[in-house]
């Protein structure tokens, strides 16, 4: 599974950066020495220590400081109207910005802190997919439009169980860390519908009393909603791979092959979640699948992706005829970004393929 990493605040900087504040004061100093001693320059050499607080820590702030003042104190650099009141400004400068580089490095370990632990609750809500679950391959892509959020409104799941590997991709309402609970609530009922509904329409009837039930007991009059697509690979033991999909309200998943893609032709059913008075998901539709082909399911967040002129992502004339699962989720997010330079909504993939005999 590939997710986007987080780049956490407190993390080492750049190379570039930490020799920023060096080559600062190189530059003061030599300008320094290109002008006539009686223009003072000192401004310049007052913004460095200040500045440095913002890359070093207390320790390196601090010997910037005393470079600063080390070098205004050579008589060949100092100006003439260079006071040593002057000098003791540009220390309590540089002791103000160790304390601020102090104060800067603990407020960075605490967003360490509270983003290391959201990033463990967010993996526990979609923990990563393992490359087969049973004689399925597995590739899956998962991209937050909420920055640095691993988990937004998206999700999906393979899970082996009694009647095949079953796998959903949804599409909740909303999306970032305000989405994440109804993510979680999904993603539990679905893993024991697995286990105990027979055919795909129990599995999806289970989501959608889900959606309802949590909609009802919300302190505040909420609308909870999601599409999904439903999948099972049936544990025929036939020479020829099939899969069986349930669309609800979601957008028909891709068969990718040698020449492209194509979408599976689907009965939409209703959303999830919407509280109608007896739900009912359409009736499964049974694609075979080739030895080279993949089956790619993925959100909204991918065909309704914009160019500069506002066109969307075309998914199934531009998908890349890839066999392997995870590189196929990998070639897709690179086009799409690639399309639309920038995606605003969450981006879910989910590829899966499985070969004659296994």
């Amino acid at each position: 599974m590939d997710r986007a990493g987080l780049e956490f605040a407190g993390t080492r900087p750049r190379l570039w950066v930490r020799l920023l504040p060096w080559a600062l004061l190189l530059a003061a100093v030599v300008a320094q020495l290109a002008t006539p001693e009686t223009v003072q320059l000192g401004f310049a050499f007052a913004v460095v220590a200040p500045l440095t607080s913002l890359v070093y820590g207390v320790l390196g702030t601090s010997l910037i400081a005393v470079a600063v003042a080390t070098v205004l104190a050579v008589p060949g650099v100092r100006a003439e109207h260079l006071s040593d009141g002057d000098l003791v400004a540009f220390g309590l400068i540089g002791g103000v910005s160790a304390f601020l580089a102090w104060a800067r490095a603990r407020r960075d370990a605490q967003l360490v802190s509270v983003r290391t632990v959201a990033e463990a609750a967010q993996l526990a809500v979609l923990p990563p997919l393992p490359e087969r679950v049973g004689r399925v391959r597995c590739g899956a892509l998962y991209r937050a439009a909420e920055r640095g959020a691993l988990v937004g409104g998206d999700l999906y799941d393979v899970q082996s169980g009694p009647y095949g590997v079953r796998a959903v991709v949804a599409d909740v309402q909303g999306h970032g860390l305000s989405a994440v609970a109804t993510v979680a609530s999904l993603l539990g009922t679905f893993r024991e519908a697995v286990l105990d509904e027979r055919e795909l329409a129990g599995v999806a009837a289970r989501l959608d009393r889900r959606l309802v039930v949590d909609a009802e007991r919300a302190e505040e009059a909420a609308e909870l909603f999601a599409t999904a697509v439903l999948l099972e690979f049936p544990e025929t033991g036939g020479d020829e791979p099939c899969v069986r999909v349930v669309s609800c309200g979601h957008p028909p998943p891709v068969v990718v092959d040698g020449h492209g893609g194509r979408e599976v032709a689907l009965e939409p059913g209703p959303p999830l979640g919407l509280g109608l008075a007896a739900f009912r998901a359409p009736e499964p539709v049974t694609v075979p699948l080739g030895p080279s082909e993949v089956l790619l399911a993925h959100t909204d967040g991918v065909t309704e992706a914009r160019d500069g002129s506002g066109a969307f992502y075309p998914l199934t004339s531009r998908v890349p005829s890839e066999r392997d699962p995870m590189a196929l989720v990998q070639a897709v997010w690179r086009d799409v970004s690639s399309y639309a330079g920038e995606v605003v909504d969450d981006v879910a993939l989910l590829a899966l393929s499985v070969s004659p005999g296994e």
